[in-house]
């Protein structure tokens, strides 16, 4: 039953992951340190953009649980 549980929460957060909008310069930005990547930044998401950033960091905690919770079983 977790385990099935885990293989849906991974689909639905590698989905949900995938729908996010690109928040740096792309590829380019990543190797040269120019998309000033800061993760304790303010975040400018509004209506439907914070509504899927908040499902996705629900469900990366449940996927977190459900992991040990697996490994534990």
């Amino acid at each position: 039953m977790l385990n099935a549980l885990l293989m849906i929460d991974s689909a639905l957060l590698i989905i949900l992951t995938l729908l996010q909008g690109g928040k740096s310069d792309g590829i380019s930005g990543a190797f040269t340190g120019n998309g000033g990547l800061n993760l304790f930044a303010n975040t400018k998401e509004r209506g439907s953009e914070k509504v899927i950033a908040n499902v996705t960091m629900g469900l990366g905690i449940l996927f977190f649980v459900l992991v040990i919770a697996v490994r534990l079983v």
